[in-house]
């Protein structure tokens, strides 16, 4: 098995390393000054939950056939890339459940990459000091009834069933109503907040599915609202351009939020910036405001000195690998200091020691995950260039392969050159392959791809996953010089959820 590399190189001086980080985001926006001028900018001035496991499929057979039931009725309506862009249907349900909703204070995530990681570690920080939490994300890797979450754990399947069951009658009532049926997304939306309310919980810790504007969660009206990284992805739905993308993400900030902003393209950044200009809302700037002071490669994940709106946290333990996921973690810091009012109502940092407890306990399934040995094999959801160059250069940085296989199965309507091509320069080979959804690139066309990307001789098809699986791990195994050799299962949420299921992990 290769293990992660436990080499941990020179840490500089904290102070002098958060000065490089505001210099260099100082020199790389200048253009950004006029939008700064207006928007206010914030400074500082009982154990964690335990790690999650995602759920299998029920093991009482009469459940088992009642979810499936509600899967089946779900899936019957619009999916999820079948979206007319309004609130008015999400807005219609809420009214009629008596807005849910507004019983709790939320946190609000979106962007491109990085909401479910981000939203997890919310999660385990509020769960930290004693808030009970509720979390909605998607998509699911393994389950439906992961999307929604109580005290950091799914809910199980019978309640979720009866969330269903005590929501279904009033969205057959704004079915009737309106000229197009509530999605699937809309659905669960509703039933996730629904089931906040009936927690109750003290906070929630929502995630967009798409863009912000228009996304059915958005319906919220968030006190805090956070940005991680914005990329190119859903192109045909929320705009060409990362600053056209951001119009629709900035949507989710609310009148006096608070906006936690992480690292940006700059016509991204101008975008939120004039935003929260025009909502009056104060706004934390990843690199200016915060952000990671260091980091060092560490057995079984990396230790983090982080430098949040009330003041530095060392010695952060974050049991998860790449870089991304230390500058996920600060966001994640922040955007809990802002919900408490630190460095705005309440002078000083949180708990140190809190902090650290919560970190230790984040897990997030699927995102470099290993999950089997001799050879390792490694599941990641990267799904978009961007997410994939991420992947890329943290499982370079993590694990010490002398030679990685690829497994990717792609979305139809992904940039599937741009991700090939994002892991042409650590891939020694590639199988392609497909998931059992019907939005699953097939395999011949996603070969045709990669061979342009990897030439004939470095790729390998298998449109059946478990031969595409198979296949990976004995050109991992075939030679002896090749004993650290690993594989990587990559390229959409639901290759690697159903790559986990058949790989044993539960």
């Amino acid at each position: 098995m290769s293990e992660p590399r436990p080499d941990r190189p020179d840490a500089s001086d904290p102070d002098d390393t958060f000065a490089e980080i505001v210099d260099e985001a100082t020199q790389r926006d200048p253009d950004l000054a006029v939008i700064e001028a207006g928007s206010r900018t914030l400074r500082a001035a009982s154990g964690p939950p335990r790690p999650e496991e995602l759920p299998a499929r029920p093991a009482d057979p009469e459940v088992d056939k009642a979810l499936r039931a509600v899967e089946q009725e779900l899936a019957g309506r619009w999916g999820e890339t079948k979206l007319e862009p309004s609130v008015t249907r999400i807005a219609a349900l809420m009214d009629v459940l008596g807005e849910p909703q507004r019983a709790y204070p939320s946190i609000h995530i979106t962007g491109t990459n990085g909401k479910t990681s981000t939203a997890r570690m919310i999660e385990a920080l509020l769960g930290a000091f004693d808030l009970r939490t509720g979390r909605y994300t998607s998509p699911h890797v393994q389950s439906i009834t992961e999307r929604i979450s109580l005290d950091g754990a799914p809910v199980d399947p019978e309640r979720f069933i009866s969330t269903y069951e005590d929501v279904k009658p009033y969205v057959e009532m704004v079915d009737a109503q309106q000229p197009y049926r509530l999605s699937f997304f809309e659905v669960l939306t509703g039933m996730a907040y629904a089931a906040f309310a009936d927690a109750p919980v003290d906070v929630a810790v929502v995630e967009v599915g798409m863009g912000g504007t228009w996304d059915a969660t958005n319906v919220i009206d968030a006190s805090v609202a956070v940005v991680t990284p914005i990329s190119l992805d859903h192109t045909d739905r929320l705009g060409s351009t990362t600053g056209e993308i951001a119009t629709e993400k900035s949507g989710i900030i609310k009148q006096g939020a608070t906006v936690i902003l992480a690292q940006q393209p700059v016509d991204a950044a101008q975008v939120m910036l004039k935003k929260a200009v025009e909502a009056d809302a104060t706004v934390a700037r990843e690199g200016m405001e915060f952000g990671v002071v260091s980091r060092e490669i560490a057995v079984g994940g990396q230790l983090l000195t982080l430098r949040g709106l009330g003041g530095e946290y060392d010695n952060v333990f974050l049991p998860l690998y790449g870089a991304h996921q230390a500058h996920n973690a600060v966001v994640a810091l922040c955007a809990v200091e802002a919900f408490f009012g630190v460095g705005a109502e309440q002078p000083g940092a949180l708990d140190a020691d809190i902090v650290r407890a919560a970190f230790a306990s984040v897990i997030s399934p699927g995102r470099l995950e290993v999950v089997r040995s001799s050879p390792t094999v490694v599941l990641d959801a990267a799904h978009n260039p961007a997410g994939a160059r991420a992947t890329a250069e943290g499982l370079s940085e993590a694990f010490g392969f002398s030679r990685l296989i690829g497994v990717v199965g792609a979305s139809g309507d992904k940039d599937v050159r741009g991700l090939l091509e994002a892991f042409e320069p650590i891939f020694a080979e590639v199988v392609v392959t497909q998931n059992s959804t019907e939005r699953a690139m097939d395999a011949d066309a996603l070969a045709a791809v990669a061979v342009e990307v990897f030439g004939h001789d470095r790729v390998q098809v298998e449109p059946r996953l478990d031969d595409a699986l198979e296949a990976a791990i004995t050109l991992a195994e075939e030679e002896d010089e090749y004993a650290g050799a690993g594989v990587l299962v990559t390229g959409s949420v639901i290759t690697v959820g159903e790559a986990r299921l058949l790989l044993g992990r539960r």
